[in-house]
């Protein structure tokens, strides 16, 4: 599996380099999306509801075949619930964790397959702890501010008043990022905090189409893929399976722009990969 590598300034996501707190250093496992992908954080409730877990992969299950990554906190819940429902919509999804990347001291633990699925579709953990740093307390709060940084946006499934949601939330405002949240039932406590981020003038979300809307989408239109030159090749090439390591030395492109344009295809839906062999889908 991926190795952990230190990403430059340069490298660090383009939203991330513009807030006042900016991460002395930040590693990485996996690749990030292509720089004309939106990051939609989502995040929510530990011990997320029935409710919670339907609206989050009913969402998110509506943006497939946009060029949208899902960036959340790897914790139980609904941070889980958007990696996986990313991972089932063949979206690209970034996992930042309030702990280091190595094997080891990843948490929690009880998602590490999780996060080996996510380097595995191609996306990518994050974290400015040194590699091997066991998670703390304080180490969250610092992680959710980068994940409100480097995101277009925020959504907010489910929160009581008391959750550590609320702080993320709060850093999308003070970044001047959007905050997007999921009504819900007025009996629940799990919905308090959406419903107080609703009267401070959070978007309501009721569907997929709601968020694209505030990605600046066209929501409700198929995506009409046009093929790239690049992407035209491969898809003639691909008249019949072919190994990723032939199949990049048929197009003659660089080794990290011919993965690159894979992982894209991939992401989209235009191909697949399977023990190393890619056919068209």
């Amino acid at each position: 599996m991926s190795e952990v590598t230190t990403l430059t300034r340069d490298e660090f996501p383009a939203l991330l380099r513009e807030i006042p707190d900016l991460p002395h250093s930040l590693y990485i496992r996996g690749s990030l999306p292509p720089p004309e992908y939106k990051l939609l954080a989502v995040v929510g409730s530990r011990r997320m509801s029935h409710y919670g877990k339907d609206a989050c992969e009913k969402i998110i299950a509506g943006l497939r075949g946009y060029p949208i990554s899902i960036v959340s906190g790897l914790a139980l819940g609904v941070d889980g619930c958007a990696h996986r429902a990313a991972l089932n919509a063949r979206l690209h999804t970034i996992a930042v964790p309030g702990s280091g990347l190595n094997d080891d001291v990843l948490y929690p633990r009880a998602h590490y397959s999780l996060a080996q699925d996510i380097l595995a579709s191609g996306g990518a953990l994050l974290s400015e702890e040194e590699p091997d740093f066991h998670a703390r307390p304080e180490s969250f709060p610092k992680r959710n501010r980068i994940m409100a940084g480097m995101s277009h946006a925020v959504l907010v499934v489910e929160a009581g008043l008391q959750s550590g949601t609320l702080i993320t939330a709060r850093l999308a405002v003070d970044y001047n990022r959007d905050v997007l949240t999921v009504p819900g039932s007025i009996f629940s406590e799990n919905t308090e905090g959406p419903h107080l981020l609703l009267t401070l003038g959070a978007t309501p979300i009721r569907n997929a189409d709601d968020v694209l809307l505030s990605l600046g989408f066209e929501a409700g239109d198929h995506v009409e893929h046009v093929y790239s030159d690049d992407e035209q090749r491969v898809v003639e090439i691909l008249k019949e399976p072919m190994p990723r390591d032939e199949l990049l030395r048929t197009l003659s492109l660089p080794v990290a722009v011919g993965n690159a344009l894979l992982l894209r295809m991939e992401l989209n839906g235009f191909i697949v990969e399977s023990q190393g062999v890619i056919r068209k889908k």
